[in-house]
């Protein structure tokens, strides 16, 4: 399984470049089953001028996961511009901008510039290394986690997201791996305990903020405990949560 790949489907990245079918047809499935909610196929936001997390619809796998809850407040557009490298991006401006005390409001936002200059802690390691592995599936199953912090994903909808998946273009491994992360309880212990040092932490807490509701309490109370058990101090959370909602 190439588990660096599997991110990338997930996330749905380079659907804006129309390089990656399974983004698109994620997106399009959510425009087409019951879990299309009201996200759709609608555009919600553009990146020119603006942050990485600015763009369209969320597709790929988390989309599907996604995919029946009301249009949120965060567009998910990393999604869209370089999934895990411009989660990355995100996360290690955060963490730049609280090491070097910046205010919280005005500090600068993640850019297309910063795809370049991302300190490779942030980045998952090569997929054929054990590390690379790991981090790539953590960063899923924070994911998928947070998808299921409301318990809006039911047995109805579950079959439907396995019906789709299965017709995505991924591999019988990776396939199983959602299949089974799907089916497995949310369980902090094991999410925390696959996290290395403050900036893993940094990433799966923004990929976590990306998916969530922080209007819905059983979210909001998911990603406070989440934090905590991350051990990241409340500033940087605060320039995380920034990152995602103020771009």
């Amino acid at each position: 399984m190439d588990t660096n790949k599997l991110l990338e489907q997930f996330l749905g990245a380079g659907r804006n470049n129309g390089d990656n079918r399974d983004a698109q047809q994620g997106n399009n499935m959510m425009g087409n089953n019951p879990l299309g909610g009201m996200l759709g196929n609608s555009p919600l936001g553009g990146m020119l001028g603006g942050g990485l997390g600015k763009g369209v619809a969320m597709g790929g796998v988390l989309g599907l996961l996604l995919g029946s809850k009301k249009v949120r407040k965060m567009a998910g557009g990393i999604i869209g511009y370089g999934g895990a490298a411009a989660a990355g991006a995100m996360a290690f401006k955060a963490y730049q901008n609280w090491q070097q005390g910046q205010q919280v409001q005005s500090a600068p936002i993640a850019n297309a510039t910063d795809l370049q200059t991302v300190d490779p802690r942030f980045l998952p390691p090569p997929a054929n290394t054990t590390a690379g592995q790991n981090f790539s599936l953590t960063l899923i199953t924070a994911m998928v986690f947070a998808a299921k912090a409301d318990g809006h994903i039911d047995a109805k909808e579950q079959t439907v997201i396995f019906e789709q998946v299965e017709k995505m273009s991924l591999d019988a491994e990776s396939k199983a791996f959602v299949f089974d992360a799907l089916r497995k309880p949310v369980d902090l212990d094991a999410l925390v305990s696959s996290v290395q040092g403050i900036e893993q932490a940094s990433e799966v807490y923004l990929v976590t903020r990306m998916a969530i509701d922080i209007d819905h309490p059983a979210e909001r109370a998911y990603i406070e405990v989440l934090a905590n058990r991350l051990n990241l101090p409340a500033e940087l959370t605060a320039h995380l949560d920034h990152q995602v909602i103020d771009a």
